[in-house]
């Protein structure tokens, strides 16, 4: 008798199709929600510079380099020109003060001052006879009072007894009117006579000071036109080592007013730090920095700044706040380090490649797979070592700090 064959509802191929489906879509949905979509490319891991993020002492700095010069020095500019008859001291040579450096020979100059002497001479001269001439005539009014008091000193007499004969009417009139007449005219005379003198004496003393005066700025004069041919015999103005930007011939032509060396006092040195405009604002005085010179630190300070800019750099001066380096020489290079600003405790992040391609927005941190991630951040300061992190990573992540110019616009680096 035939048996009724039930069908099966879960044959092995439905629940195969119902798997696979199930699979399908739960592929589907993970793809949708939770694959990763990023671009990725690989990178040989040993080509990549990475450094690790770190906390430390942040140093707002700037590495500079500085040339050695004296911290004072003494130019030396021809006062009178002429050519040059005789070198006694060369460029380098140790000089005390008052040495001879060299001797110049100019003869229309020694003509000049011979002509201008011989003028001078004249007028002082002319001005000796004007003193002279004064003083005569200072004289000659003295004289003529002397007279005056001597007609009175005989007419006074004469005229007190003629008065008192006159009153007993023992001389006439007429006799006694003539030595009265003489006697009151000398008197008159007198007065008139010493007045004149009294205002040619408060004139003649006005002169006399003038002339005095004039005499003696004249005698200067002549003196400094004699010390002019003392300018052609250049001496050291104070002790030191003589410079000379060219060596000095005899018969070179020096112009008046043509630098032709200084003197550098070698007891104190100072360095000459040129620095770019850039940094021009956050630079003042008192700011410090220090250089290593064999094996040992030395520590500089800014004394000066010289704001102008040439060639997008100005110039600062800066002074040693110890001991200078023994044996330092004039002109020789040292890598400063100088300081903007006070040490900080701050997130750290090496210097790299990196920024010029990112502006420092953004890097590639590793993560715990060992692959590296694009991940947005924000830098503040930078020194020659460090980039100041303000936000995106903590301390012991590690970043690639190479050139990204390769990665394009890839988002994870599979590290190979």
């Amino acid at each position: 008798m035939d048996r009724k064959i039930e069908k099966k509802t879960w044959t092995p191929r439905r629940i195969a199709a119902v798997i696979g489906g199930a699979v399908l879509l739960g592929g589907i949905i993970y793809q949708i929600g939770f694959a990763d979509h990023r671009s990725t490319m690989n990178v040989d891991k040993d080509r990549l510079s990475i450094a690790t993020v770190s906390t430390g002492e942040f140093t707002d700095y700037i590495l500079v380099s500085g040339q050695i010069e004296p911290a004072r020095t003494v130019f030396l500019d021809a006062v009178e020109g002429g050519m040059v008859k005789e070198v006694i001291r060369e460029s380098g040579a140790l000089l005390k003060k008052g040495d001879t450096i060299l001797v110049l020979t100019n003869s229309n100059l020694q003509l000049d001052v011979m002509q201008r002497e011989t003028m001078l001479y004249e007028q002082i001269n002319n001005l000796r006879q004007t003193r002279l001439l004064l003083d005569q005539n200072d004289l000659s009014q003295q004289g003529q009072l002397a007279e005056i008091d001597y007609q009175i000193s005989l007419l006074e007499p004469q005229y007190k007894r003629f008065k008192e004969l006159h009153e007993k009417k023992l001389v006439s009139d007429r006799e006694f009117e003539e030595v009265k007449e003489q006697y009151e005219y000398n008197v008159k005379r007198r007065k008139l006579t010493y007045t004149s003198y009294r205002n040619d004496s408060i004139a003649r003393s006005f002169q006399l000071n003038q002339l005095r005066q004039s005499e003696g700025r004249m005698n200067a004069s002549l003196n400094g036109v004699g010390n002019i041919l003392n300018n052609l015999v250049i001496t050291a103005p104070i002790a030191g080592q003589l410079a000379t930007p060219e060596q000095l011939e005899i018969g070179q032509a020096i112009n008046p007013g043509q630098r032709y060396g200084q003197i550098d006092i070698l007891d104190e040195f100072k360095v000459r730090v040129p620095i770019d405009e850039l940094y021009l604002p956050r630079i003042s005085q008192g700011l410090r920095g220090k250089f290593t010179l064999s094996g040992a630190d030395y520590e500089l300070e800014i004394s000066k700044i010289y704001p102008t800019i040439t060639n997008g750099r100005f110039e600062v001066d800066m002074v040693f706040t110890g001991e200078s380096p023994a044996g330092i020489r004039r002109g020789q290079s040292v890598r400063i380090r100088l300081e903007l600003g006070q040490k900080e405790q701050s997130l750290l992040l090496p210097t790299g490649g990196f920024f010029k391609d990112t502006g420092g927005n953004w890097v590639f941190v590793l993560n715990a797979a060992g692959n590296a991630e694009k991940r947005t951040i924000r830098l503040g300061r930078k020194n020659p070592e460090f980039y100041e992190v303000l936000e995106g990573l903590v301390e012991g992540e590690k970043v690639i700090v190479s050139g990204y110019e390769n990665f394009g616009t890839n988002e994870v680096l599979q590290l190979n």
